[in-house]
């Protein structure tokens, strides 16, 4: 991910669609090229991590069990909670306003891809590139998926600094473990 953001940000420095560019500390690949190159091996391992993901959460059912049921009332519910600092949190599951943050990012990965897609290739996927409205516009789609993403990433990177017993069960997608040593699955 990281590898795919930094190359990014080298590739739209050659060509800014807004009215700033980042810094060359914060790019990948020193020039248009280089990041070119950067952002195309990284995307196959990051593309094809996504298709795992997504296959066998659809196949076991634990993107469902995870991500579901979802409605605007719990959303709502979970969100005064938060704001009032009176959200419990059940190990091992998703409150509503995290369910909702995850179907998001996951949507903002497949805009990502095939903004992606429509911008690498926008003859190939004349189709694609047309209905995200052409490939200056599939530029911005792809910039604020991205953008969302680094977003959802750094609110990951802040809770960890907040609550640094949460990295464990961030990276294996388990709670931690209890006090008598048995964790609890999600």
């Amino acid at each position: 991910m990281t590898c795919m953001i930094l190359s990014g940000w080298q590739i739209y420095n050659a060509s800014p669609i807004f009215p700033f560019t980042f810094p060359p500390w914060a790019t990948l690949g020193g020039w248009l090229a280089g990041g070119i190159a950067w952002h195309f091996a990284a995307m196959w391992l990051l593309v094809a991590n996504g298709l795992f993901y997504l296959v066998y959460g659809l196949a076991t059912g634990y993107l469902r069990r995870t991500l579901l049921p979802l409605t605007p009332r719990q959303v709502w519910r979970d969100f005064t909670a938060a704001l009032a600092f009176r959200l419990h949190h059940d190990a091992g599951r998703y409150n509503a306003v995290q369910k909702l943050l995850y179907v998001v990012v996951l949507l903002l990965g497949a805009a990502a891809v095939l903004s992606g897609l429509s911008i690498w290739k926008p003859v190939q996927f004349a189709p694609l590139t047309a209905l995200l409205g052409g490939y200056d516009t599939a530029r911005v789609v792809h910039f604020l998926a991205m953008s969302g993403i680094v977003g959802f990433v750094v609110v990951h990177l802040v809770l960890v600094a907040l609550v640094p017993r949460t990295l464990l069960s961030m990276i294996t997608g388990r709670a931690a473990p209890l006090a008598h040593g048995i964790g609890v699955r999600p």
